[in-house]
């Protein structure tokens, strides 16, 4: 049996069976502004710790539970929560912990989905970390289990919250440019596989071309079995560790395409209301069986919606960049999106926005606000929680975006240019990409 085929089995399967698992709609009340919010934190360093520290400073925000499997950072928040339980696996935690409204989730990428699902299953609310899942399957199927459990969900893109994509999305909707049909987004970063000499130059946190030999000790403040999780099992090595050293591997993350992919094309998916991409292609260097590239780029076709046209969203990272930003066309942001209208062009980041031509635009009347401003991520799926309203990021939203951004990736390792069945799951034309959509987990390991 094929990889591919067993991929598209365990997903039928694991589909059909979310129905009969999942707890019903709107299990948890809506609580007071002044009611304790019991939630469980797995994952409490890097993103984790930040997570924390940042919904704690509500004071209605009680830590009930703890997860971690790297005790250092396990006993320094539990040193600041100390009436909370604590745990290596989360597993356990759900065993033993049912006295929670929600769980925040901030694990490493290929675990995300894991930490997840059983809080969806039991109808506690949920933030987690981007991307949301580590493939395109488990993408899916937390889109499908958040529908079906009827909580409030948010992925955890902290730049949705921010001002400055609010009025860029305003000002794409209202036709400041006319209708948009055409996308570049591209980011400075270059991580991944690539010559030591270019990762110096690149600023990469650890060079490496090839996976490992030999076997290396472990922290002993980390448990590496549960580290590895679902993945397939491999010793442990300071390539993989710590965080975001991991990032790279396909096993255990997708590299920047689905990492800053979740923030930057998070900008037009929203302005544009994109939904599932028609046809997906990627460039680049020879793909790896293990790493991820540092610099390569991927083409979304997207069909008509609504009064919005086709569009054709572009996606470069590292050394890749658009010809027009190339040829000096545009201001030379580091990262950016670049909306192209009938009328004009937007050039944004994550803080500012340009309309161009300027001289054109020099006078231009902005649309009054219809996005009201966010109290920050994080905030806003705290009051969510306590009032049941729909955060900005759900996983309804964020889980087709994952899904988009996985497929760049898809394309790449499949060499092909994917025509994508949204409802069977599938590139119709290259079943060798199935295998690149999910995968078994480990035994011991399910969703």
């Amino acid at each position: 049996m094929t990889n591919s085929t067993f991929s598209r089995r365990q997903f039928i399967k694991a589909s059909t069976a979310l129905a009969s698992t999942l707890a019903a709609p709107g299990i948890l009340r809506a609580r007071g502004a002044s009611e304790k919010l019991q939630l469980a934190f797995i994952g409490t360093g890097g993103r984790g710790g930040a997570n924390l520290g940042t919904m704690t400073k509500d004071k209605n925000v009680q830590v009930v539970a703890l997860c971690d499997v790297n005790s250092r950072n396990l006993g320094v928040a539990a040193g600041r929560h100390s009436s909370a339980r604590t745990f290596a696996d989360f597993r356990k935690l759900y065993e033993k912990v049912d006295d929670i409204d929600g769980v925040v989730v901030s694990t490493t990428e290929h675990t995300h989905a894991f930490a997840t699902m059983p809080a969806l299953k039991a109808g506690k609310h949920v933030y987690c970390e981007k991307p949301l899942t580590h493939n395109v399957h488990e993408a899916r199927l937390i889109t499908q289990a958040a529908a079906q459990a009827g909580v409030v969900t948010q992925m955890g893109t902290q730049i949705h919250g921010m001002p400055n994509y609010r009025r860029v999305v305003e000002l794409i909707q209202t036709g400041a440019i006319g209708k948009v049909s055409e996308v570049h987004v591209w980011v400075g970063r270059a991580w991944g596989r690539q010559s030591p000499q270019d990762a110096a130059a690149n600023r990469d946190i650890v060079s490496v071309q090839e996976r490992p030999k030999g076997k290396s000790t472990a922290p002993d403040y980390v448990d590496w079995d549960l580290w590895i999780g679902p993945a397939p099992y491999r010793p442990y090595d300071e390539v993989y560790f710590p965080g975001p050293k991991w990032y790279r591997w396909w096993d255990f993350g997708n590299g920047t395409m689905s990492d800053l992919g979740s923030h930057w094309i998070d900008l037009p998916f929203w302005a544009l209301k994109l939904d599932s991409p028609v046809t997906i292609e990627a460039s680049g260097p020879e793909p790896h069986p293990e790493i991820a590239p540092a610099s390569m780029s991927a083409v979304y076709e997207y069909g008509e919606r609504g009064d919005m046209p086709a569009c054709k969203l572009t996606w470069y990272q590292g050394s890749h960049k658009p010809e027009i930003w190339n040829q000096g066309g545009i201001p030379k942001f580091g990262s950016g999106v670049l909306f192209v209208g009938e009328d004009g062009m937007l050039i944004s980041d994550y803080n500012r926005h340009i309309l161009l031509p300027e001289d054109k635009f020099k006078d231009f009347k902005r649309p009054e606000q219809f996005i009201p401003d966010s109290p920050g991520q994080h905030q806003q799926w705290l009051n969510s929680c306590r009032t049941g309203d729909p955060t900005d990021s759900p996983f309804s939203y964020s889980g087709p975006l994952t899904e988009a951004n996985h497929l760049g990736n898809v394309a790449f390792r499949a060499g092909k240019k994917l025509e994508w069945d949204v409802k069977k799951m599938t590139a119709t034309n290259c079943p060798e990409a199935d295998q690149f959509l999910g995968r078994e987990p480990r035994k011991g390991w399910s969703l």
